[in-house]
Order: C-alpha cells, then structure tokens, then sequence
C-alpha cells in the first residue's frame, strides 16, 4: 500500500503542474484544444460538410458550425447506433451514455469516444484523487475501497458491437482490470438494473468492506446509508466505516442534503467534494473544500462557449469564449468535445465566481426556471432561499419541487412550493415569509413581481407525505443513477403529478 501511494503521490505532483498551467493560461489552452479537435476531425463527415480544415479562428468556427441541441444530434447519433463510423468523430464510437435528466420520459444517448473516456472522464475521476491529495497530502484513501453508487440501467446492447448505458455503467465497464481491486460492489451488483433490488445488494456487500470514499448522487446516496443503518442496526455510518473521509458528490445541488450527511456520518475527518460530471463530459471539480465553487477543467478536450442567458431565446445570441466572461453573469453552456459534439447545448447554465482560476457555480437548467410573471426565478435563487429558510426554522428538506399558479379573473399569479421534510419547521408560515424574503434579496426581478402583491402573490405551499417524491419517480421508471427531481418548472405538470399522488 505504501508503494501504490507512493508512486500516485508522484503522478499527483506532476498533474498539479498541468493543473496549475491552465490555471494561469486558460485562454491559450482553450484556443490550443480547439485547434486539435478540428484537426482530428477534419476528414469525418461533419468536418467536411463545414470545412474544419480551414477554420483558422474561433469567429470562423462560430460563424460556421451552428449552435446545437439534442434534436439537432438525433440524426447522426441513430446512425452512430447502427454501426456508421466517421460521422461527427474520426475514432469508433462504440458506447452511448443514455442519459435522461429529469423525469422527461425521453432519453438521450451521447457518444463516448476512446479519447472522451480517457482524456476527460477517467481523467476527471483521477484529478479528483490529485487535488483531494494536493489539499490533505495524509489521506487514507488508498488503504480502503471506493464505494461508487452507480446508473440503474445494465449495459444493453444495440447490437453485436454497439452498447448503451447510464454514464457510470459505461465508465466502470471500460475501466482497467485492476481498478476493480480498489472498488467496491462487484459489477454484478454495480450493473443491476432493477434499483431496488440493487440497494439491497449493495448495502449487504458492502458492509463488511473498509470503505474508505463514496461517489454518487446524494438523494440515492443516502437511501443507501439509511438502508445500511437499517440492515446493522447501528447509529452512524462511522461505527460502520471508521475510516471513511471522503463524499465526492454531483448530478444535484448539495446544499439541502449535507445536514443529512453530517448526521449520518458523524465524523470530524469528513470531507465534501462537488464534481460537475455529465453524460456528455467531465467539466469541473471542487479544488477548495472551504468555498462552493468548482475549477473549470480545461484540458479535457472539451472546447466551452458561453450564451449570457438574457440572450439565450434570441435567433443570433452572443456566445462568449473562455477569456470574454464576466464574475456573475449566468450562462448557458456550449460543449465541442472529443466524442463529436460539436457546439452542443448542454441544458446548463452556471456563474463565474472567478477568473484567473476560471471557477463556476451550477445555477439551474435552461428549461428549469419559473417566468410565468417575468420574476425569472432560477434554481441558484431557490437553493439560497431554501437554505436561508431552514437555518432559520432549524428545519431539513429531503426534497421539493416549485411551479407557477395561473392568473384567473378573479386571483393573482403566485408560486406553490411542495415539500418534503426530513426535519419539518415549526412553524410553516414563519418558513415561506423566510422564503419569500429570501427570494426577493436573491432576485429583484422577483421581489419587484412581489412588491405590494401587486403582481405576484404570497406563495402557496404543501407539505407532502414523506416518501411521496420516491414513489413518484419509481411509477415513472426514474429510480436511481442519475435521475433527480426537477426542482422549478415553468409549468404545472409535476405539482400536479404529485398533488394527484398525495389525494390518491
């Protein structure tokens, strides 16, 4: 064991050295990844049809290749499924991360190329490891196994050499044999697509195991920890796991679950570690423990544009690169990536909190906001209130959900807010004024709506049976990996889901 830390302790070093290089030189570094992605696909068919092998600016580049979304990719992506090679990539593409998320019963496959496996994931799920260990150079990690609460689909196939998957069964299909020593459950189990079943499994094989580091979503997470304090009948997860110190974390905001996690684990060598990690890429890790922001990786072939989202509904938007952000601004996010997307809209809009490190917040989804009065209320602004309001009310939510109420003839606008609670408040009201407040402070566009209700009204609230999100999804197939409920929605068809399943 020493050896292996030994020989990771120097491959850490030199990768913080590579870290630190786009660190200072993100411009360069971006503009020399985009200049490789249209070099290696210049003989493909997408790079013909556009002429990537004069492209000799990012203005060209833009003024070129249109802006893209999921409906846009469907074509060449059926056709990747059938065994075409050559279309958007020059590399075979074999292995498609099914990705859906949020409870849409559409789904989407994403192409994963060798490089996007090597180069941005596998390479994402190492620097976790090289900046953990930059930030606490005597971790233990290494002298355990790592828990990876994965997908709740098996890797089916599309044909003889064609497959698709959740992004984590593709990953932990594909990774070395020898990684499979340091995990923890077997792929057998890891694969299971039936969740319920699987977290059963999960939780009895690994009991026994010294598991020293858990990655995953943090809603799934936790049915996990509580099924396992169940099984034992013990109080803590550290009786379980003494050595457990490290929750690397993504898919969903972490701030309504880490007084859950506190009180699971009660151990003051804990630690919190926010990944971005999508189906369609690795993009950034938390590399300060004491801030809730994440470093933008650079050097993953990913190439990024930015749409400010006042423009995003716009025809002809301005999409800004790496050097033209600004602290604060919300964006959408444009990918071009080493699997063959090529200025593709990922569906997420983040914030810069710095530049010179380029460092970013997660703010919500471009379809998951409320704007059904002009109060543009995005998720950013909900968590902040929502965390206000229970440290106010000393209260825990497990989940929630938001959406507008319609003006009538004879009612205003309002928002209604349904809760599920770990720890509910004392006092509702005194909760949603707390909220309220707290909106306003976050968004004036909302606290104008609001001002003398003239607009906008009081928000209404319920407070639903607990374990009623969980059978919502579970009736929509949506259980495990990384399905997540949609926190705001411009419409009514989730609360109205719900309220149906609360009378029922």
């Amino acid at each position: 064991m020493a050896i292996i830390n030994s020989i990771f302790g120097w491959l850490n070093i030199k990768r913080m050295s590579q870290i630190d290089l786009f660190r200072k030189y993100p411009v360069d570094v971006q503009m020399e990844t985009l200049q490789k992605l249209l070099r290696k696909a210049k003989e493909t068919e997408y790079g013909k049809k556009y002429n990537f092998d004069s492209v000799n600016s990012v203005a060209d580049f833009q003024s070129r290749v249109p802006l893209q979304d999921y409906e846009q990719l469907k074509e060449p992506v059926s056709r990747l499924r059938k065994c075409e090679q050559n279309i958007l990539w020059p590399s075979e593409i074999k292995w498609f991360a099914k990705s859906s998320g949020t409870t849409s019963d559409k789904s989407k496959f994403i192409p994963v190329s060798r490089e996007s496996l090597e180069k941005c994931h596998f390479r994402g799920g190492k620097d976790v490891l090289a900046i953990f260990g930059s930030l606490y150079p005597s971790n233990n990690l290494f002298k355990g196994k790592a828990l990876a609460l994965g997908g709740s689909h098996q890797v089916n196939e599309f044909s003889n050499e064609s497959y698709y998957g959740d992004l984590s069964a593709v990953l932990m299909q594909n990774l070395p044999f020898w990684a499979e020593f340091m995990r923890t459950p077997n792929l057998e189990i890891a694969l299971m697509d039936e969740w319920e079943s699987k977290i059963e499994k999960m939780a009895h094989a690994t009991i026994k195991d010294n598991v020293t580091s858990i990655a995953g979503v943090p809603s799934w997470t936790l049915v996990l920890l509580k099924r396992i304090l169940e099984i034992t009948k013990k109080n803590n997860i550290s009786e379980i796991w003494p050595n457990l110190e490290l929750f690397v974390h993504g898919g969903v905001s972490f701030a309504p679950y880490r007084n859950q996690f506190k009180k699971l684990i009660a151990s003051e060598n804990m630690k919190y570690m926010e990944t971005y990690n999508a189906s369609e890429g690795f993009f950034a890790i938390q590399d300060d423990l004491s801030t809730n922001d994440m470093l933008l990786m650079l050097d993953y072939g990913i190439f990024y544009e930015f749409i400010p989202m006042e423009e995003f509904f716009k025809e002809n938007p301005t999409v800004k690169i790496i050097g033209e952000v600004e602290i604060g601004k919300n964006y959408a996010i444009v990918i071009t990536t080493n699997a063959g997307l090529w200025r593709y809209i990922i569906g997420d809009t983040v914030k810069f909190t710095s530049l010179y490190p380029h460092k970013i917040i997660i703010t919500g989804r471009t379809k998951h906001f409320i704007n059904a009065f002009g109060e543009e209320l995005i998720i950013e602004n909900a968590e902040q209130a929502i965390n206000i309001a229970c440290e106010k009310t000393h209260s825990q939510i497990k989940e929630y959900t938001a959406g507008p109420i319609y003006m009538t003839e004879t009612n205003k606008g309002s928002h209604e807010w349904l809760f599920e609670f770990s720890l509910p408040p004392s006092n509702m009201d005194f909760f949603m004024e707390t909220l309220d407040n707290a909106l306003k402070a976050a968004n004036s566009d909302y606290e104008a709506k609001r001002y003398r209700n003239i607009s906008l009204d009081f928000p209404k609230y319920k407070v639903l049976p607990d374990g009623i999100f969980y059978h919502w999804l579970k009736l929509k197939g949506k259980l495990g990996g990384q399905h997540k409920i949609p926190r705001l929605a411009n419409h009514r068809e989730y609360l109205d889901e719900l309220l149906t399943l609360k009378k029922n």
